[in-house]
C-alpha cells in the first residue's frame, strides 16, 4: 500500500482552523502521509509570523463533515457558467475529534475539497499495519535509534533483588515467547522453583501468565506478584507445580493474600467457562480477597461520558453533578486507590506477601501492582523510577496498548478491547500528587504527555501489545523510545515542590478527597494560559530557591534553562 493512494487531496487553501483556546486561524492545509499540516501568514497589526499548526492524523478519534450551501446546486441543464459559479461558493466543515480529547474545526471551501479531505484522514488514521505508523518514518536528527531501548533494563533491576535476597532468580524460560507470549523473555521467580514447573504453571494459568515477581519490598522482605486466573474449571483441577511455586514464596509458618480483582460472581462465572481462582485447600497459606475492578466496556463507556459531560456548557450545576455521578468515572478511581492501599498494606503493615491478579492478568492487575509501587516506594516516585515502572509493569508486562487505545471517548466504533485502563492509571497517580505535593519528583504535565503518547505518539515506547509483537514488527531497531525525548527536557517535567519522602505516602480515599482531573478533561475547554503562566513562576521560583542554596554551600550550580510560560508566544504548535 502506498499513501499517496489514500490522499486525494494535496493541499487546500483559505482554511480556517478553530479551537477552544486558540484564535482562528487562516491558511494552506496540507496532507501529508502522517501529519495534517496548516500554515498561516498572520496579518493586520503585524506583530504575528507565520504560524504552523501540527496534528498527527494517528490522533484522530473522530471525523464529522457537513456541507453548506447545497442550495446554490443547480441542475446540468441549467446554464454552465451559472452552475460553476454557484457550485465554488459551496464550502464544507469538519469536526476532528481527537484522542487527546482536543476538537478541531475545519472550514474548507469547496464541497469536493471538503469531502477529499474528510476521506483521506480517515483513511490514513485507520491504517491497521503498525508498521505503517509514524514511528517508523520518525527520524529526529538529535536521537539514535538504538539509545533509548535499553534505559531501564528488566535483568539489571530484578538482578539486583536476585543478588541481595539469595531467594529470587532471573529465568529466561521465556526466551523465545513459547511459554507465555505475553510475557517478556526474562521473569523473576522463586529460586527454588525450576524452569520444567514455570512451564506447568504456565499451562495451569489463563493465557499461561503463571505468577512472577512484580516487587520486593526491602524493608521486611515480603514480595508482590503478579499472574492470571487459575484454569481449574468446573472440576477444580489441580496443578501441582502451580501450587509449589506459591508455596516457594512463603517461609514456612508465613501467610499470604491473593488479591483477586474480580467480584465472587464473575470468578463462579469464569470457573463455569474453564477459569477460576485458587482453591482453600489448595494454596492453605493463601487468603483470597475480592475487591471487582471495573475494566474494558463499561471503563469505556465510564470514559465516554464524563467526556460528554465534560463538553456540556449549558449544564446548571445540578445537572453537571449528577451527569459526573452517572460516569461513575471518580468511583473507579476510588476503588483503584482503595485496591493498591490494600495491597500495599499487606506488604508493609501485615508483613505477607501478595499475589495479584483478574481474569487475564493485563489490566486491573497491572493497574494495581504499580499503583502499590507509586504508594510504597520512594524510587517509584522519581522521575527515572517512575520511567522505569512504566517499563516493567505495562510496557513489558503485556498490557495490549494497541487494543485498549485503538480509541478515545469519541470514536463511532466501539471495540469490545477498549478500555482506558492507563489513563485510570495516570488519574490515581495525579491524585497521590495532588494529596502529597511534595512526594512526586514529576508534574501533571509528564501525566499528560504520557497520556497522549499511550494513544498517539511519533515515538514506539506504546506500540504494539507485549514483546512478542514488538519483536516481530522490530520496533527496537526501527523506532525511537519515548523516554530519551522526556529527559532531554526533563526540567518541563520536573515537580520544582519535589522533597524526597522516604515514607510509604497513604493516599485518603473518601469521596471528598478524590477530585476530578481537571487539568486532562477539562484542558481544552477553558483557557489555562493563567495557570500555565502561575505554573511557570513557581517553577522559576524553586530554581532561584535551588541556585541560592547550592551558592551558600559552597557549591556549584548546573546551568538550568529557566521554565517560560507555554501560554508565550509560540510560532509553532502540535495539535
Amino acid at each position: 500500500m502506498e499513501f499517496a493512494e489514500l490522499i486525494k487531496t494535496t493541499q487546500v487553501n483559505d482554511v480556517v482552523l478553530s479551537c477552544p483556546g486558540l484564535a482562528p486561524v487562516k491558511g494552506t492545509l496540507c496532507i501529508t502521509s502522517h501529519h495534517l499540516l496548516l500554515s498561516s501568514q498572520a496579518g493586520g497589526n503585524g506583530e504575528q509570523s507565520q504560524m504552523e499548526l501540527w496534528l498527527l492524523i494517528r490522533n484522530v478519534d473522530a471525523i464529522e463533515k457537513s456541507v453548506q450551501n447545497l442550495s446554490w446546486y443547480q441542475s446540468p441543464r441549467t446554464n454552465s457558467s451559472l452552475q460553476d459559479t454557484r457550485v465554488a461558493n459551496a464550502s464544507g466543515t469538519i469536526t476532528l475529534k481527537c484522542k487527546d480529547l482536543r476538537i478541531l474545526h475545519l472550514e474548507i471551501p469547496g464541497m469536493e475539497e471538503c469531502l477529499n479531505i474528510a476521506s483521506s484522514i480517515e483513511a490514513l488514521s485507520s491504517v491497521e499495519s503498525v508498521m505503517m505508523t509514524y514511528p517508523f518514518f520518525y527520524r529526529p536528527q538529535s536521537m539514535k535509534l538504538e539509545n533509548g531501548w535499553h534505559l531501564y533494563p528488566l535483568e539489571k533491576y530484578y538482578q539486583q533483588i536476585a543478588s541481595d535476597t539469595g531467594t529470587w532468580r532471573l529465568s529466561s524460560v521465556n526466551e523465545d515467547f513459547a511459554v507465555c507470549p505475553s510475557y517478556p523473555p526474562v521473569v523473576m521467580v522463586p529460586a527454588a522453583v525450576d524452569d520444567g514447573a514455570l512451564r506447568k504453571s504456565a499451562c495451569f494459568r489463563h493465557g499461561r501468565r503463571f505468577p512472577i515477581l512484580s516487587y520486593y519490598h526491602k524493608k521486611n522482605g515480603t514480595a508482590m506478584l503478579r499472574s492470571s486466573q487459575p484454569l481449574t474449571g468446573p472440576n477444580r483441577k489441580r496443578c501441582q507445580e502451580d501450587e509449589l511455586l506459591l508455596g516457594t514464596v512463603l517461609e514456612r509458618g508465613d501467610r499470604g493474600f491473593i488479591l483477586d480483582t474480580r467480584s465472587t460472581q464473575a470468578t463462579k462465572q469464569a470457573q463455569m467457562m474453564g477459569g477460576g481462582t485458587e482453591h482453600r485447600s489448595a494454596y492453605p497459606c493463601w487468603k483470597r480477597l475480592h475487591r471487582p475492578l471495573e475494566r474494558g466496556r463499561p471503563l469505556q463507556e465510564s470514559f465516554i461520558k464524563l467526556v460528554e459531560a465534560c463538553l456540556d456548557p449549558s449544564l446548571s450545576m445540578d445537572r453537571w453533578l449528577a451527569k459526573l455521578e452517572a460516569s461513575k468515572w471518580l468511583s473507579h478511581v476510588k476503588e483503584v486507590l482503595s485496591t493498591a492501599c490494600l495491597a500495599a498494606q499487606c506488604l508493609e503493615r501485615e508483613e505477607a506477601c501478595v499475589l495479584v491478579h483478574g481474569s487475564e492478568g493485563t489490566d486491573t492487575t497491572l493497574l494495581v501492582t504499580a499503583l502499590a509501587q507509586v504508594i510504597l516506594d520512594p524510587d517509584c516516585r522519581t522521575l527515572a523510577g517512575f520511567q522505569g515502572l512504566l517499563e516493567r509493569e505495562w510496557i513489558q508486562a503485556g498490557h495490549p496498548f494497541s487494543l485498549r487505545c485503538a480509541h478515545s471517548a469519541y470514536s463511532h466504533a466501539r471495540l469490545k478491547q477498549e478500555a482506558p485502563v492507563f489513563l485510570l492509571f495516570l488519574d490515581c497517580v495525579w491524585q497521590l500528587g495532588r494529596q502529597f505535593p511534595f512526594s512526586l519528583e514529576f508534574s501533571e504535565h509528564l501525566l499528560l504527555t504520557l497520556f497522549e503518547h499511550s494513544y498517539a505518539s511519533p515515538y514506539g515506547t506504546f506500540l504494539c501489545s507485549n514483546d512478542k509483537e514488538r519483536t516481530l514488527c522490530e520496533v527496537k531497531e526501527k523506532t525511537h523510545a519515548l523516554w530519551p525525548w522526556l529527559n532531554q527536557e526533563e526540567e518541563k517535567y520536573r515537580n520544582p515542590l519535589y522533597s524526597r519522602n522516604s515514607l510509604v505516602i497513604w493516599p485518603s480515599v473518601e469521596p471528598q478527597s478524590v477530585l476530578l482531573w481537571q487539568g486532562l478533561f477539562l484542558r481544552w475547554i477553558r483557557p489555562s494560559h493563567y495557570l500555565d503562566e502561575a505554573w511557570a513562576e513557581i517553577q522559576k521560583i524553586a530554581r532561584n530557591s535551588r541556585v541560592l542554596r547550592e551558592q551558600l554551600s559552597g557549591t556549584s550550580t548546573k546551568d538550568i534553562p529557566t521554565p517560560t510560560s507555554s501560554g508565550a508566544e509560540t510560532q509553532t504548535m502540535a495539535i
